[in-house]
Order: C-alpha cells, then sequence, then structure tokens
C-alpha cells in the first residue's frame, strides 16, 4: 500500500523501507526470520519493478541489542554476564555492531545523497565488525576476569529455534545468520549495488564497540 500511496503521489524523491538489520538478499537461516526476511525481499523487488526511487539501509546489528549481554543471544536484554556466556558455533564468524545514534546519523546523510540512489547503504565500521570470540575477549580485559564459556553446535541451534517461543525464536534464527553464517561481513561490497557508510562519510565519527562497551563497566 505504501508502495502505490508513492506511484499515486509521484512527488516522493526517495523511500528508505524499514530494514535496518542485514541485507535480505544476503542471509541464510531458518523460520521465523527467513519468513521475515521474505517479506523484505519481495518488498524490494515491488519497489525496483515499479521504478521508486530508493535507498536499502542495512546497519547490520543495534549495538544496544547485543552488546550489553556480550553478544549472547539467549540473554538479551538481561546486561552484562554475571559468569557465563553462551556462544554459538565457535564463535568465530565476523559480526558488525553499530550504535543506534550513528545509525541514525548515517541514514540522514543517506537520504538525498546521490551516491546512495537506488543502492544499499551498508553500515560497516572497520573496528565494529568483531568475532564473538574477540568480543568476548574485549569484554574479559575489561572486566579484568574471564568468563565460563557455553558453546551451542549449530545442530543444538536449529533444536533450540524450533522448540522456543517467540520472541526468543526470533532472536535465534537471526543469531544463526549474524553469528554462525558471518553473513553481516562475509561478502564484499560491489559498486554495482552497494556503498559503505564510513567510506562515504569519514568526517562522521562512530561509537567503536570498544568505546561502548566502556558505557557498560
Amino acid at each position: 500500500r505504501i508502495v502505490m500511496a508513492i506511484k499515486e503521489a509521484g512527488n516522493v524523491k526517495r523511500f528508505l523501507p524499514s530494514e535496518f538489520g542485514s541485507d535480505v538478499e544476503r542471509v541464510h537461516t531458518v523460520d521465523p526470520a527467513a519468513t521475515l526476511y521474505a517479506g523484505k525481499l519481495s518488498l524490494r523487488r515491488l519497489i525496483e519493478a515499479e521504478g521508486i526511487p530508493h535507498t536499502y539501509v542495512c546497519c547490520n546489528g543495534f549495538a544496544e541489542t547485543y552488546l550489553p549481554s556480550i553478544g549472547d543471544v539467549t540473554a538479551v536484554g538481561a546486561g552484562p554476564p554475571s559468569d557465563k556466556i553462551t556462544v554459538l558455533g565457535d564463535g568465530d564468524a565476523k559480526a558488525v555492531f553499530v550504535v543506534e545514534k550513528d545509525i541514525a546519523t548515517y541514514t540522514v546523510r543517506a537520504v538525498d545523497d546521490p551516491r546512495t540512489l537506488n543502492k544499499i547503504l551498508y553500515m560497516r565500521p572497520p573496528a565494529n565488525i568483531v568475532s564473538h570470540n574477540e568480543l568476548i575477549s574485549m569484554w574479559e580485559r575489561k572486566a579484568g576476569r574471564t568468563f565460563q564459556i557455553v558453546r551451542i553446535p549449530e545442530a543444538g541451534l536449529l533444536k533450540l529455534i524450533k522448540e522456543a517461543a517467540f520472541p526468543l525464536n526470533i532472536l535465534l534464527s537471526l543469531a544463526l545468520s549474524i553469528f554462525i553464517g558471518g553473513d553481516q561481513a562475509n561478502f564484499e561490497i560491489e559498486p554495482s549495488f552497494g556503498v559503505e557508510a564510513t567510506e562515504l562519510y569519514p568526517d562522521l565519527k562512530y561509537t567503536t564497540i570498544d568505546e561502548y562497551l566502556d558505557r557498560l563497566l
């Protein structure tokens, strides 16, 4: 309905659909996240078919969602861990975490930038691309202690997703793509389809993971 309204109005200069996460065309996961991504992907195709000027914003992981639990998706919302951290898979896949204020700032800058027209705007701040193991090591250095690591292999995660209730099942199925698949950082951004925010706007200082973790102490 929004797309049809834009077509009828005829004067919309740029449409930024509500994506704000991983790139829906480059994720590999299972339901319920798979269905969520499929809906967003079908919207992309409709926007393009109707010739609507657009920018898709892929900000990757919201720092405020994932970092307070030090990447432990089973404990989102619980704050910093007291003794143990759950790691999905081997913990080596790279993920990307961006602070909400920075996501907003980059998005506003991109709205009328001709370089982002009909492109995907990716947010991959270099200092904020880390594996879960690296994130835990950063936190242990800051906290001055080590934590018990509980590892869940991919087969175990798939079982958890099937058994978990909403909203944990969504978080876990998103995490399958992020923390095991590494789908936020496992591909090159080609000029034919995308641009990277920190490269477009080097004058904007972003909050690093290191700086964000200091807020949790």
